[in-house]
């Protein structure tokens, strides 16, 4: 099923850019808007997660510098049933964490320095096995080439904008500056498409990462306490984290005011906390 799901995604990355290539400059624009789709999905099939990773400027880290983290990892990996991932380190006070990679065998899991300082040992764990369930899933590859999908049509509806104000593509039939208003709605909508494209496919994968995660712990508290801190902690300390990856993360990490509040990636904090507790209490 996810491979189905990164298939759509892929083919509507290329569908998506092809049609914003063609309000912006008719045939030729959109011919190099196919062409530049279709290499970036073989681009984001096999390193995607790198670019994630350098964005946020997160580093391997070694079982040296982190034990505790490396033990957690590796033991709920045995669990989960999958190779244990590459641990990595987020350098960014903000509490939080998120996974990536490919597949299971080439999966890394990130955490913030913000997110050891804050978390206790159970409350680690609980973090930790929600991200390998988004691993075990095969989530991370979809979640990953959504943020890139999302950040291509940023970068088109960003480009629509300039050209608005710089003149314009060639326009069809060789007139220059296309048509206004096609990029008016490229400017508006584009930014829409990719928050949509995350919402259809990250409310509901965080609920079951969350069941699933806890399974792994055998402690739906430590999650449901860990996602009350980090909530509160993210909200004081927030990350420096773009929209097209907001998704990516185990909590919101953008403010969530204003127009970004209608297309909130996450299911609200409160919700999944009342679904672990109501687990324990089972």
């Amino acid at each position: 099923m996810n491979m189905l799901k990164t298939a759509f995604l892929m083919t509507l990355m290329v569908v998506l850019l092809g049609a914003i290539g063609y309000a912006l400059g008719g045939q030729q624009i959109m011919i190099i808007a196919i062409v530049f789709a279709c290499v970036g999905n073989v681009f984001s099939y096999w390193f995607s997660d790198k670019i994630v990773l350098a964005l946020y400027r997160a580093q391997e880290v070694s079982e040296d510098k982190a034990p505790r983290l490396h033990r957690i990892v590796e033991r709920l990996a045995q669990r989960a049933g999958i190779p244990k991932p590459k641990v990595y380190m987020v350098p960014s006070q903000s509490p939080n964490a998120f996974a990536t990679g490919r597949n299971p065998n080439h999966a890394v899991v990130a955490v913030t320095e913000g997110c050891m300082r804050l978390l206790n040992e159970e409350e680690l764990e609980g973090v930790i096995g929600h991200e390998l369930a988004h691993v075990q899933g095969r989530d991370i590859l979809i979640g990953t080439i959504a943020a890139v999908i999302a950040g291509a049509i940023m970068i088109m509806a960003s480009i629509a904008r300039w050209s608005m104000f710089l003149g314009g593509f060639g326009g069809r039939g060789g007139r220059r500056g296309g048509n206004p208003f096609a990029m008016l709605a490229v400017m508006i909508f584009a930014p829409i498409a990719a928050m949509l494209i995350q919402m259809a496919i990250s409310r509901s994968r965080e609920y079951r990462a969350d069941a699933k995660g806890a399974s792994f712990t055998g402690n739906p508290d430590g999650l449901a306490s860990a996602l009350e801190r980090l909530q509160a902690s993210s909200r004081r300390v927030p990350l420096d984290a773009g929209p097209a990856t907001a998704h990516m993360f185990i909590v919101n990490p953008l403010s969530g005011r204003g127009m970004m509040s209608l297309f909130s990636t996450h299911p609200p904090t409160e919700e999944r906390i009342r679904r672990l507790r109501s687990m324990s209490m089972a």
